[in-house]
């Protein structure tokens, strides 16, 4: 009987020392990690990506070698979708798409069918600041001339809604002026493309993607350059630092649902894995995320490229998935109206 007592926990002990990185090093090695992108290369979620697949499998026991995949389309759905529904749970695929979808799902739009609350989240390289922008070719270079000239300004759009689509509206609504969305780009490269070539006035995205991927434009001659007119958040750079806030021109109930819509922006780029990965391998990737975000050899890169980095973790991204999802009743029906959403249920 005192034999088999010490069997059993000689037994229990090893089973206890088993941890998440054994059981992960015996997993990963000689394995992809598959880091699927919802938009073209070239954009700020592309270029983020890249940065972080350069050293997240030095944090990962067993190694396994990144290969990042774009998989563009419908303002990143195809890619939530596919990391919901077709990926194998096993930990091996990590997709990242836009917060915008949760915003969506939240107000009732029937295309989004992911449930947010099911995925592994793993984490966000940092919240970002919604900065709209006009190409100086266009003959407007700032706000004041938007309201002045009175016509219509085209905005390149993704093709679901969000940073892309979104910010202007509550321009319209407050200012009265007559931005239009152009929707139907995979991405804000291609935006990117179409106001270089005259196709749309300007865009709206994020000034953390913006400041990096579209440098060139921001650096452009005079009659060339993209010119940021309003952003949400004061940064001491010349391209925005005397520009209105969105705080600065919106009011009252207008600014209320523009501050609970912009709560998407606090998780921008959330990094996931499929429901039911298990979660040993969701610690493991969640711990090697935090430590790529700590990395000095990554900060010094990013730093260099100027993206920001300001670590959002799991915790962080599940408060604000409550947040979004439990918007007040008037904010939400204001916002339905003001974005479109209730056409989106029809």
């Amino acid at each position: 009987m005192l034999g088999r007592l010490v069997i059993l926990t000689v037994a229990l002990v090893l089973a206890l020392s088993q941890t998440p990185a054994g059981a992960a090093d015996e997993f990963y090695k000689d394995k992809n990690l598959r880091m699927l992108v919802g938009f073209s290369p070239g954009g700020g979620y592309d270029t983020y990506t890249r940065y972080i697949a350069r050293h997240i499998s030095r944090y990962i026991p067993g190694n396994p070698t990144p290969v990042v995949q774009n998989m563009p389309g419908a303002g990143s759905l195809i890619t939530a979708n596919y990391i919901y529904k077709r990926a194998k749970p096993d930990g091996t695929a990590l997709g990242v798409w836009s917060p915008a979808l949760i915003f969506a799902r939240a107000m009732g739009d029937k295309k989004v069918k992911i449930d947010p609350a099911r995925y592994e989240y793993i984490g966000t390289p940092t919240s970002d600041s919604v900065t709209c922008g006009l190409m100086a070719a266009s003959g407007l270079k700032s706000l004041d001339d938007v309201i002045k000239s009175g016509r219509e300004v085209t905005m390149g759009g993704t093709r679901a809604p969000g940073n892309t689509t979104d910010p202007f509206l509550f321009l319209n609504k407050e200012l009265g002026t007559k931005f239009k969305s152009i929707p139907g780009y995979g991405g804000t490269a291609k935006i990117r493309l179409a106001m270089e070539s005259g196709e749309v006035d300007g865009a709206c995205w994020t000034w953390e993607s913006m400041r990096v991927t579209a440098r060139g434009m921001l650096d452009a001659p005079p009659d060339k350059r993209l010119v940021p007119f309003i952003i949400t958040r004061r940064y001491d750079e010349p391209e925005v630092k005397d520009i209105p806030l969105f705080s600065d021109v919106l009011t009252g109930e207008n600014l209320a649902a523009f501050n609970a819509w912009d709560g998407q922006n606090k998780i921008t780029r959330v990094y996931t894995l499929p429901p039911g990965t298990p979660k040993d391998r969701v610690a493991v990737l969640q711990k090697a995320y935090k430590a790529v975000m700590e990395d000095p050899d990554f900060l010094a890169e990013t730093k260099k490229a100027r993206l920001n980095i300001d670590y959002v973790s799991p915790k962080a991204i599940a408060e604000a998935l409550k947040a979004i999802n439990n918007m007040p009743p008037a904010i939400k029906e204001y916002l339905q109206i003001l974005t479109g959403f209730k056409k989106a249920e029809s």
